[in-house]
C-alpha cells in the first residue's frame, strides 16, 4: 500500500445515513485539517453513482467495490440494507479478501452483523446496536458480545454500537492512526462532546 492512508466508507442502498456520514465527518476533518501525514477518505459501493440512504438521502459513491482500490481502513455502516448484505456471498467474500490483505475493518451499528456473517468476528470481542446484540450472538456464538462499550477495538477489526457511536469509533481510529491529541483536536474541531439536555420551548 502507498504512503497515503486510504480510508473507504462503504455505501449501499438503505444505508443508515449517520452510520456513514458521522465517521466520514470525523475522518475527513482529521485528514483535511489535523493529520500531519497524508490521508484521504473516499466512498465505495457496489457500483459508482448515487446511493439512497434509509431516510432518502442521496449519497455519491466514488468507487465501485470491484475497482480494486487499495484500502487501509474500511468503515462498514449499518442500516436496513444490511439485511441483504448478510446473505450476499460476493460481498462477504470481498470483505474476507480485504481483511486477508490487511485492511482494517470498522463496522458501525448493524454493519457488525455483516462482518459476523463473513466469519470475521469469530472468537473476537465485538458490539453492535443495542437492539441487535442477541442477533449478533446468534450469527456466531463464538463472538464475545460486549453490551456496554460505544466501540470495541480488536486490532484488525473494530465494531461500534448504534448510529452515533460510529463518531466515537472514528475518533478512536484517529487516535490510533495519529495520536490522542489529534483525536482531541478533531473532536474540538467538529464541536462534538457531551450533549446538553434538550430544552423545551414551552407553550
Amino acid at each position: 500500500m502507498s504512503d497515503t492512508l486510504t480510508i473507504g466508507v462503504l455505501l449501499f442502498e438503505d444505508v443508515e445515513e449517520l452510520d456513514a456520514v458521522g465517521p466520514w465527518e470525523v475522518l475527513g476533518f482529521w485528514a483535511s485539517h489535523i493529520a500531519t501525514a497524508s490521508a484521504r477518505v473516499l466512498t465505495v459501493a457496489p457500483r459508482c453513482g448515487v446511493v439512497r440512504g434509509s431516510k432518502g438521502l442521496g449519497l455519491v459513491a466514488d468507487h465501485a467495490v470491484d475497482d480494486g482500490v487499495q484500502l487501509d481502513l474500511l468503515v462498514h455502516p449499518g442500516g436496513s440494507g444490511t439485511r441483504a448484505l448478510v446473505k450476499d456471498e460476493a460481498h462477504l467474500e470481498w470483505l474476507r479478501t480485504l481483511h486477508g490483505r490487511g485492511t482494517v475493518l470498522a463496522s458501525v451499528c448493524t454493519g457488525s452483523l455483516v462482518l459476523a456473517a463473513a466469519g470475521l468476528l469469530s472468537g473476537r470481542p465485538a458490539t453492535t446496536h443495542r437492539d441487535y446484540l442477541s442477533k449478533l450472538a446468534k450469527i456466531d456464538s463464538s463472538i464475545d458480545v460486549r453490551r456496554g462499550p460505544r466501540y470495541v477495538d480488536d486490532g484488525t477489526v473494530v465494531t461500534s454500537a448504534g448510529v452515533s457511536a460510529g463518531i466515537d469509533m472514528a475518533l478512536g481510529l484517529v487516535a490510533r492512526y495519529d495520536s490522542p491529541e489529534a483525536a482531541d483536536a478533531t473532536r474540538s474541531g467538529i464541536q462534538y462532546g457531551a450533549p446538553e439536555p434538550v430544552q423545551g420551548t414551552g407553550a
